[in-house]
């Protein structure tokens, strides 16, 4: 079996119309969603990208101690025959320690000009994207590509039009600029401007759009010969505003940033249309990878799971927390209830219904506080122990709550 693993840097799951958005026109994501089986409460562990592609690809948790990871993802499809690719735009992903076990890392183009395009080929996305069709041409079945895409954290060149198409009459005209915004806004910043934030990053969703229904196309017309899996996730969300922050301005660990999509195409439609609400994390990703195209993998019982079981119905899940660490050493702990931000002072969030966390309660539920800093110091010694038999299960308050 083939796998193409498409990692979208920076797209906001508030933008994606599979999670809720309906201003936005993205046709190709929409199919791909109809045809996918989707992780509605997906959440990185850790916005650092070297912990995080440790995490995807040896199914080591961003709490886990440096050091040898045992199996990994790589190693895995040179073991069993599998050609591999790894292709990114990022240079960090390309340097990562665990990257060289691919078959071929493979530089993107570079950014070229932080300008507003004229036509949609001269786009950083579009020149991306068909380096990595034409690497599909040659590919030696089976493959495992993996791609990181990190155009929408680098450029919005799109052409204007992929902008101006979401400006009401009334409205401002969106910013001509192409640099991607980085910065936290005035308490009582200009709404307009945040306006234009918005309507610039709409049009590269809609680009990428673009972009991805030009791999679609290609694929149904091309049709590899083994059965393939198409994974597209990002690794991380963009905040547009909703704690006054645009951009990667900082590691503020809300669910702008480390709530990220997840969808899996499976062949023969499996799991097409599900959707599954289970507490999802990055090193799911590489449990999964290894269950779909039968590579031998050895992951930590609770740390790493295979989504499949989920696919093909909704099957009991054994993880009742995520645990979120940034590079700073911040901490935030999602349970089925409650996204708990460990802070000073502490911000506690009704999950999954306050989505954009605008209404902290820590302040009326303070006996949680102390419960949820302790399932965080839990699952950290579960992980450095690698006995999560030994890990109490969370209290019946911080998994439901009596609205």
């Amino acid at each position: 079996m083939n796998a193409i693993c498409l990692l979208i840097d920076r797209l906001h799951v508030g933008y994606v119309g599979a999670y809720g958005n309906t201003w936005i026109e993205t046709p190709s994501l929409d199919r791909l969603a109809a045809e996918s089986f989707l992780a509605e409460q997906f959440l990185i562990d850790s916005p650092q990208l070297d912990r995080l592609y440790r995490a995807y690809w040896s199914g080591q948790h961003a709490l886990a101690s440096a050091g040898d990871p045992g199996v990994t993802l790589p190693r895995a499809l040179a073991e069993q025959g599998i050609s591999s690719a790894l292709m990114s735009d990022e240079p960090s992903v390309l340097r990562h320690a665990l990257a060289n076990g691919f078959g071929q890392v493979l530089p993107l183009d570079p950014v070229r000009s932080v300008a507003i395009a004229e036509e949609i080929e001269s786009t950083h996305l579009a020149r991306c994207f068909t380096q990595l069709i034409d690497w599909l041409e040659g590919a030696r079945e089976p493959f495992c590509l993996w791609a990181h895409l990190g155009s929408l954290g680098a450029v919005w060149d799109a052409p204007l039009d992929f902008r101006s198409r979401y400006a009401d009459d009334e409205d401002p005209e969106p910013p001509r600029a192409a640099a991607v915004p980085c910065r936290i806004l005035d308490r009582d910043y200009d709404p307009d401007e945040l306006l234009g934030y918005s309507q610039a990053y709409a049009g590269q969703v809609s680009l990428l759009d673009v972009c991805l229904g030009a791999l679609l196309e290609y694929l149904d017309g091309n049709p590899p010969r083994e059965p393939t899996v198409l994974m597209l996730a990002s690794a991380r969300g963009f905040p547009l505003g909703e704690h006054r922050r645009v951009g990667d301005c900082d590691e503020a660990l809300y669910n702008e940033l480390v709530h990220v999509p997840l969808l899996f195409r499976l062949p023969g439609g499996r799991g097409a249309g599900a959707r599954t609400q289970a507490l999802v994390h990055p090193a799911d990703l590489f449990a999964t990878l290894c269950d779909v195209l039968g590579l031998p993998a050895v992951a930590l019982p609770l740390a790493a799971q295979s989504l499949m079981p989920l696919a093909d119905e909704e099957a009991p899940w054994p993880r009742d927390r995520l645990c979120l660490i940034s590079s700073r050493g911040d901490r935030a702990v999602r349970t089925p209830a409650w996204h708990f931000r460990d802070g000073d002072p502490p911000e506690l969030f009704a999950s999954p219904d306050d989505r954009w966390h605008f209404n902290d309660v820590a302040d009326r539920c303070r006996d949680l506080i102390d419960p949820l800093r302790a399932a965080h110091d839990q699952f950290r010694q579960a992980i450095e122990s690698g006995d999560f038999a030994a890990m109490p299960a969370l209290d019946e308050p911080l998994l439901s709550r009596d609205d």
